[in-house]
């Protein structure tokens, strides 16, 4: 009857055409574990849709049933009982607790990073259900009753958009030993202290100082790849935390922008969850990398990846090259040169591309090779920001051993672009001085992206030649 069942993650799609029925799509239900009709293309046929769901649901839904067998995990003998026994792995609240004992620089972060951990596993539910919750579409804003405002990249901010950054903004301010004192997000324009994030009245000099007290600032792209959710493709929450500078000034409501705009090297840890078969979050600290893997019986991050190491060399490469025409001359040589010989850092060359950030890194991480959003005709620095993506995986892939480039230097060391003299803020009694806009100044600096090419140290490297016989002289 059924003439193909098609299974897809990060959530459990099947795709069943009967007869000539046509062609429907059912996604699972986190919270039901019951089939729902979620895509329908109809052609010639007189099946009902309540016949199709009555069928697929007595074939494929066994929740409640009594029959065991039909359950993959059920055990009927003390043998199969052993072979699922848990491994016995690391909690990362263990792992949070020795490591910042370990390191007095981040004791402190312990209790946010936890925090962090539960953020993800919330964005995973949300990730899961949004088809069968309704949390598509543009966000509505509760007092006004219109759309809600266009973000940075000059569209209406979505449900889910919305909903991940409101639950990262609230993890990192929201830790109870007040470490981090402000955060900026990709999808907000400005940073926000947490006294901000947290409700609090910044106008009032009493309340806007409570969170100053904090040693760190944190940035964050909180739903990376939100595009291929429809899809049922990986998506991803990328991090970043800086110690503030000595010697700071907060500005009237409890913010500075000048701990924002520091090179990648400033960075105290980084990570990123990844919302996939498994749901992952991967660490560093600033001594190595380890990754952690949700139980999803026990809700728990557990350690899985000790000690994460890249291979030196890899045949892995993932380039979006449908606009490979467009890239410089050192990119496009180099990805010519590969095709070529059919190798790369001597190996057999192989293509992966999911178009989410967090997705495709970690591939090339497990697997070895490069990453690359080079530069294009439309986007002469690329379209990752430095603060939030690429400083962040810089960190992760440089401590696992590989190297992240702009193809011309290291992408840690690359400084975002500084708001120019204080003399020229708006109100200066200098009038020798043109006003200009401080926040727009910082605005370019807070979302400055640039070329990003991450990976192998050889791989790396190989593409930095190109672009050092290839590249433009002023670059």
């Amino acid at each position: 009857m059924m003439k193909n069942i098609l299974q897809l993650i990060p959530v459990l799609f099947i795709v069943a055409t009967i007869d000539k029925g046509g062609v429907y799509a059912f996604q699972l239900s986190p919270i039901t574990s019951s089939t729902r009709c979620r895509h329908q293309q109809q052609y010639q046929g007189s099946i009902s849709r309540a016949s199709i769901i009555t069928s697929l649901q007595s074939s494929l839904d066994y929740h409640g049933s009594t029959n065991e067998s039909l359950d993959p995990l059920a055990s009927s003998s003390s043998q199969s009982e052993a072979n699922m026994k848990k491994k016995d792995l690391r909690t990362l609240q263990r792992f949070l607790e020795v490591e910042c004992w370990k390191l007095p620089t981040i004791r402190t972060l312990d209790s946010t990073l936890l925090t962090v951990s539960d953020a993800c596993k919330q964005i995973n539910r949300i990730v899961q259900r949004a088809q069968t919750d309704d949390l598509y579409g543009a966000a509505i804003d509760p007092l006004t009753g219109q759309l809600a405002e266009v973000n940075v990249q000059g569209e209406v901010q979505q449900q889910l958009d919305v909903l991940c950054n409101t639950l990262m903004l609230r993890a990192f301010c929201g830790a109870s030993n007040n470490a981090i004192c402000a955060v900026a997000s990709e999808e907000e324009p400005l940073p926000r202290s947490c006294a901000d994030v947290m409700g609090y009245d910044t106008t009032n000099s009493a309340t806007s100082n409570i969170f100053t007290s904090g040693e760190y600032v944190a940035v964050f792209d909180p739903i990376d790849g939100s595009k291929n959710i429809d899809s049922s493709l990986p998506v991803g929450t990328v991090f970043g935390i800086y110690r503030r500078p000595e010697g700071v000034e907060f500005d009237n409501d409890g913010l500075n922008l000048d701990s924002f705009l520091q090179r990648g090297t400033e960075m105290v840890a980084a990570g990123y969850c990844l919302y996939s078969a498994t749901t992952v979050l991967v660490l560093t600290l600033g001594s190595g990398v380890h990754g952690f893997t949700l139980d999803p019986d026990k809700q728990t991050f557990l350690q899985t990846h000790p000690n994460m190491r890249i291979p030196d060399v890899g045949s892995l490469y993932s380039f979006n090259e449908a606009y490979s025409r467009d890239y410089n001359e050192p990119v496009q040589r180099f990805l010519k040169n590969m095709k070529e010989t059919g190798k790369m850092g001597g190996k057999k060359v192989s293509s992966r591309y999911v178009g989410a950030l967090v997705a495709d890194v970690h591939n090339v991480l497990i697997n070895g090779g490069i990453y690359g959003y080079p530069a294009d005709r439309d986007n002469p620095q690329g379209k990752l920001r430095l603060l939030y993506e690429s400083a962040p995986m810089a960190m992760i892939m440089e401590q696992a051993g590989g190297a992240g480039s702009t193809g011309y230097g290291r992408i840690l060391d690359v400084l975002p672009p500084q708001p120019h003299s204080k003399k020229g803020r708006k109100g200066s009694d200098n009038n020798d001085v043109d006003e200009f806009d401080l926040e727009k100044e910082a605005e370019k600096g807070i979302h400055v992206r640039v070329p990003t090419f991450l990976g192998s140290v050889e791989n790396v490297f190989e593409l930095d030649q190109f672009h050092k016989y290839y590249g433009d002289d002023d670059e």
